[in-house]
Parts: structure tokens; C-alpha cells; sequence
């Protein structure tokens, strides 16, 4: 098999269980907390990593931002052979008393998003794999977090989130609001995959606490580590599926 157009892997090139942060950076961010690490490949907003955690093999691939480039992502990662993608990701809350440094593990997401829809109709679900489900919220419990655990929504359209959006959503109970977990959730129930994402909140729509609005010196303590915290709990999870 050739290698993949926009990861640039083949088989052989990474392990079984994948975590897909957004953000090309938070790739590092993961890799530092493993025993050893290797870049594998670097694409556009693509960047693959394989590394080792407490003796467990896993890859991590960046994924950009929204439900298109995460879907790409999840295509060329199940066509090189792998076999679980978790999210570990960012969210703005949509609920009163979530707050900043939160985790939310998702038990769905809405599609607020067009990539699904080219996939099948909007009422099949976009849900996680209740066996990776249920490793994030263990290990979150593990960690000492107070973990909130329920439905989410993907939007494509960051800057179009209006005061209707968000009222909606929390009316319907819905948590928080990301940009992928959809694509991700749906994509891998239709090729056989194990999915699954934790995000850390770092705003919350409804109290008016903008993504990157507070400095992080106003931080609560346990916003000034929230993503580090959100990967280790992931990174454990990751060896219990394997286990």
C-alpha cells in the first residue's frame, strides 16, 4: 500500500490505539510524558508521533481544526491499520458550574457539522465505544477529577456560535461544544473502530467566559494544568484498553 496523501504513513508505521489531540503542538505536549518518542511524519496540520507509555505502544496524530480534517485523520489512520482513536481535546462549557479545568468525557455529540453528513443521514448516532468510555471515565476517577460525563456538540463554525446556539444547546443539556468529536465518533462506528474523547474546558458560552479571554494568572489552580491533566488521564486509559 502506498502511503497515506496527507499523514504520510503506511502500514506498519503506527500501533493499534491512536490519541488525536487537535492541536500539533499538544502532540508534543503527549510525547513528553511518555518513556520515548518518534516522529514519524509531518504534514500540513498533520503532525505523527509513535511513543511509549508504562510499556504501552500508542501513536499520536494531530488532527487541525473541525470535523473535515479530523475525518481525514481517522480514514487514513484506520486504512494503515489502526484500531482506536481517542480525542483528547479542548471544550467551552455550556452548562452553569462547569468550570475552567473541568473534564467532560462525551457520551455523543450532536452534529452541528456538514463532514457526517456526507457520510449518512444526521439521525444515526455519533457515539463513543462504550469500552473507551468507560477507561476515560475510570481513569479521570482514578485521577482524583470530578469528571462530567454526558453529551457534547461539534460545530464547524467557531465565530457563529450566537446567543441562540448556546441557549439552545442548554436547553437540551448538552455540556459543552467542540469541533470534531462527531466526525471522529460517527467515522469510526462505520469502519469498526474503537472512539472515544475527553476534553478539559477552557471557557465557558453560557457564564460569558470566552476561549482565551482570562489570563493565566486569574486561572483557578486546576485550569493553570488542565491539559496536561486531561492527557495523563487519557495516557492511562490507554494502558488499561491495552491491557
Amino acid at each position: 500500500m502506498a502511503k497515506q496523501p496527507h499523514l504520510l504513513v503506511e502500514d506498519g508505521d503506527v500501533n493499534d490505539i491512536a490519541l488525536i489531540p487537535g492541536d500539533p503542538g499538544r502532540v508534543d505536549r503527549i510525547a513528553g510524558l511518555c518513556e520515548d518518542s518518534t516522529v514519524v511524519a509531518q504534514n500540513r496540520e498533520y503532525k505523527i508521533v509513535n511513543a511509549t507509555y508504562e510499556g504501552t505502544d500508542l501513536t499520536i496524530c494531530s488532527t487541525g481544526i473541525g470535523c473535515p480534517s479530523a475525518a481525514i485523520a481517522v480514514e487514513e489512520l484506520h486504512a494503515v491499520g489502526v484500531e482506536t482513536v481517542i480525542r483528547v481535546g479542548t471544550t467551552g462549557a455550556l452548562q452553569e458550574g462547569i468550570e475552567i479545568g473541568d473534564m467532560i468525557v462525551a457520551t455523543g455529540a450532536a452534529k452541528n457539522e456538514g463532514t457526517s453528513e456526507r457520510y449518512e443521514a444526521v439521525e444515526y448516532p455519533a457515539v463513543p465505544d462504550y469500552d473507551v468510555l468507560s477507561a476515560l471515565v475510570d481513569s479521570a476517577e482514578d485521577n482524583g477529577e470530578d469528571v462530567h460525563v454526558g453529551p457534547i456538540a461539534s460545530d464547524d463554525a467557531f465565530y457563529a456560535e450566537t446567543d441562540a446556539y448556546v441557549e439552545d444547546w442548554e436547553a437540551a443539556n448538552i455540556l459543552s461544544v467542540e469541533m470534531e468529536a462527531a466526525a471522529v465518533f460517527s467515522l469510526a462506528r462505520r469502519k469498526e473502530m474503537q472512539a472515544g474523547a475527553i476534553c478539559t474546558v477552557d471557557g465557558n458560552l453560557v457564564e460569558g467566559t470566552q476561549k482565551g479571554e482570562t489570563d493565566d494568572e486569574e486561572l483557578p489552580e486546576k485550569a493553570k494544568n488542565n491539559v496536561e491533566r486531561a492527557i495523563r488521564i487519557t495516557l492511562d486509559a490507554v494502558v488499561d484498553l491495552a491491557a
